[in-house]
């Protein structure tokens, strides 16, 4: 009986170790699995248009006596908004009249050599109007238009557009997702290719969206760089950190 025991005891104990060791061989092989990693990139990019153009002109004179300046201008910008109706421009906006006093009526410059007294004028007033363009594609060439235009009836003026984008917000998560979902096919490639398979997530890092179009300059996608002024291209890189498994 006691040898009987004793023999029971002995497997038990063989089946103990046994089965311990697989679980130290799973650990262990769950151990190396998570150290096989690869790190992959997934860019993402999207073409974002203008919503709107505006264009702006900005009218100003100098003089001495304020009250002439102001009555100067108004009849300026009466000017201006009749012309820009007759054009078919109906949605602009007059902004408030803006006074600048330099509280001096001389400067000095220096001219062969000497310094001369230079008469200028104390007071300089000025306003703008903003027209807004929903035709995005038809801003740069209106604005041509109106500041030749303005030229031609002696009424010059400093003629800008410029354009409103959507906020940078409202395309985030698609570029994220976007991205995400472009690293992890580089990821499951190179699993496929090391005879691997794709485990899970490790680190992940967004990188900064950027922004490449006339107005803004981006090194790394300088190539891809949209022509038109009313074209932005927002990019996106993600990187990515995956467990390899066998």
């Amino acid at each position: 009986m006691k040898k009987v025991q004793i023999i029971v005891a002995g497997l038990l104990v063989c089946v103990g170790l046994v089965v311990l060791g697989c679980y130290i061989n799973k650990g262990l092989q769950s151990f190396s699995n998570k150290e096989r990693v690869v790190t992959v990139k997934g860019l993402a990019e999207k073409n974002i248009k203008a919503t709107e153009a505006k264009v702006t002109i900005s009218t100003s004179f100098g003089g001495d006596l304020p009250k002439e300046l102001i009555e100067k201008i108004d009849k300026r910008i009466e000017t201006l908004t009749t012309y820009l109706k007759e054009k078919g421009y109906n949605d602009f906006k007059v902004e408030d009249l803006s006074m600048y006093d330099s509280k001096s009526y001389y400067d000095y410059q220096w001219q062969e050599g000497k310094r001369i007294q230079i008469k200028k004028d104390r007071y300089r007033a000025s306003k703008v109007i903003t027209i807004t363009i929903k035709d995005v594609e038809k801003a740069l060439g209106a604005s041509k238009a109106i500041d030749i235009d303005l030229i031609n009836k002696d009424l010059s003026s400093d003629v800008s557009y410029d354009y409103k984008f959507p906020e940078l917000n409202t395309i985030k998560p698609e570029l994220i997702a976007e991205s995400t979902k472009n690293a992890r096919l580089a990821g499951e490639q190179f699993a496929k290719d090391s005879q691997s398979k794709l485990g899970k997530i490790k680190t992940a890092s967004q990188g900064q969206i950027t922004i490449a179009g006339r107005y803004y300059y981006d090194e790394d996608n300088a190539s891809t760089t949209p022509e038109e002024p009313y074209l932005q291209k927002a990019r996106v890189v993600s990187t990515i950190v995956f467990f390899l498994e066998d």
